[in-house]
């Protein structure tokens, strides 16, 4: 089912489970609740989202900070239109993988496949990308999830055609979103299939971006590849290089690896090439020096190695979505500096 069909039915359920995260079950039940007032006032008639139902199985479920959520249970209820998996609390590949041991998880997969056979569309962010990986329904499709995590879902699930750059991936029905604060921007493209004014809306309420199609720039490759000495060392070397420019034979030998090996390795820990993360790394070091500086464009191209620029330009929008006119705003508005 399409999610824009999904929406417009107005059945939408948030399946909560056990330590479900707790910014991002508000994030998905305020944004979705905004939008449906906004509506009901006459600036949206077309929509006709209904009020999201928190569901799960039992009548109280606890938050990762403690708090108590009633829920309605999925036992008593028909299949909705959209149900969407908010994150689990848990932080560190330890805690993720014991909380997908859990019966309650296991129970979450039967549903959401049969709710998804009947039609449903589903839909999940940050770690319950994970929750609805192990249902199986990402199997064969693309899908994102939070960058700190890409190691363990890829080993989890090869099956599943993981691109952990993107904020938000919709495949044919299936939406996943990245890490934490992605649940709005997962909210806000569901009500964006139904209506573009209502999510724009939505967003300036809530004063937040409206469509970050990429979080490439937020990712912390360090972080990201800390399981590998050598790609540990490939992000150094990078930092340290990006105005020079990407050599492959030269990041090898400053490794201490071949290029054969350097790849493969940058491959099974990050799933990108050498040069695809020294892009990444680039596009960071170009927004932080954009939003946080009075350097010019000029300048900031030559300190990420372009000798013009243009092709920051082009990379930025290629990545990012953004000019760099959008990127000087975010540095006025921040600084309360006119425009």
């Amino acid at each position: 089912m399409d999610i824009r069909d999904a929406i417009a039915a107005m059945k939408i359920y948030l399946l909560v489970l056990d330590g479900v995260f707790d910014t991002g079950l508000a994030a998905l039940q305020d944004t979705l609740s905004l939008a449906h007032d906004i509506a009901r006032h006459g600036s949206a008639p077309t929509y006709a989202g209904g009020l999201p139902e928190r569901v799960g199985f039992s009548s109280d479920i606890r938050t990762a900070n403690g708090l108590i959520v009633p829920t309605r249970s999925v036992t008593t209820i028909e299949p909705p239109d959209i149900v969407i998996v908010p994150a689990l609390g848990a932080k560190t590949p330890i805690a993720i993988e014991d909380a997908l041991s859990r019966g309650d998880v296991r129970q979450c997969g039967e549903v959401l496949r049969r709710w998804h056979a009947a039609g449903t569309a589903v839909a999940a962010a940050c770690t319950g990308t994970f929750v609805l990986a192990e249902s199986g329904l990402l199997d064969g499709r693309f899908a994102t999830t939070s960058w700190w995590l890409t190691d363990l879902f890829r080993a989890r699930y090869p099956r599943v055609r993981l691109d952990p750059s993107r904020t938000v991936i919709d495949a044919g029905g299936v939406v996943t979103a990245g890490a934490a604060l992605a649940h709005f921007d997962l909210a806000l493209t569901l009500i964006r299939r139904e209506s573009r004014t209502l999510a724009s809306t939505a967003a300036r309420y809530l004063s937040i971006e409206d469509l970050r199609s990429e979080h490439a720039a937020f990712v912390i490759p360090h972080h990201a590849g800390a399981h590998d000495p050598v790609v540990e060392r490939f992000e150094a070397w990078a930092q340290q290089h990006l105005s020079a420019g990407f050599s492959l034979s030269e990041a090898a030998k400053a490794v201490g690896a071949s290029a054969r090996t350097l790849t493969r390795k940058m491959q099974r820990s990050l799933g990108k090439t050498p040069l695809a993360v020294f892009q990444d790394l680039r596009v960071a070091r170009a927004v932080f020096l954009l939003q946080t500086t009075e350097a010019t464009v000029e300048e900031v191209s030559a300190e990420v190695g372009y000798a013009d620029s243009g092709s920051l330009r082009l990379l930025l929008r290629r990545k990012l979505g953004n000019r760099v006119e959008d990127l000087r705003r975010k540095r006025r508005l921040l600084r309360r500096e006119p425009a």
